[in-house]
């Protein structure tokens, strides 16, 4: 029975964290001036694209693919992370805030850098711009680790602590 209330908590938790990141994410990227210059640019390209197929006489391809890609990259960045923390935090008995919040910072910022492999050629604008962009995505997956150790993992990690170990929970 409590195997079956871990997982409706580490499941509602996750309904709660993945948006809050999400609107973390989206704050961050109106507020910022470099990231809203970036957002605009990607907005302006995509808007230029699909206005040249129409203008040539073309369905517009783009536009589903574009909407495709950034489900795509939402998803990886918004739900990957706290679902793959939150496994190895509860598989792990995990329940410190330092881990969800620090172990999905770190995982969300990481990933760009991951995909992309290996580290582009630019100027030192490139790489200031690039770093702002690293740090959104850390405070956003921070903010998602911390939402959701909230929800799932808060009560367990303040017993654990009164037990005197603190962020393991060592009850069976």
């Amino acid at each position: 029975m409590r195997l079956i209330a871990r997982l409706v908590r580490g499941a509602f938790a996750l309904l709660l964290a993945i948006p809050a990141g999400a609107a973390v994410l989206l704050a961050a990227l109106v507020l910022d001036p470099v990231a809203s210059v970036w957002l605009t640019r990607g907005a302006m390209a995509g808007l230029d694209a699909g206005l040249s197929d129409l203008a040539a006489g073309l369905p517009p391809e783009s536009l589903p693919l574009l909407i495709a890609g950034l489900a795509q990259a939402s998803f990886v960045l918004l739900a990957v992370p706290p679902t793959l923390v939150a496994l190895i935090g509860e598989t792990l008995r995990l329940r410190g805030l330092s881990w969800y919040g620090g172990a999905c910072a770190l995982l969300t910022a990481a990933l760009p850098w991951l995909a992309r492999g290996a580290v582009r050629p630019g100027g030192a604008g490139q790489v200031a711009a690039e770093a702002r962009i690293t740090a959104i995505l850390f405070v956003t997956g921070a903010s998602a680790g911390l939402v959701y150790w909230l929800v799932a993992a808060r009560r367990r990690d303040a017993s654990a602590i009164r037990l005197g170990s603190p962020g393991i929970d060592r009850t069976p």
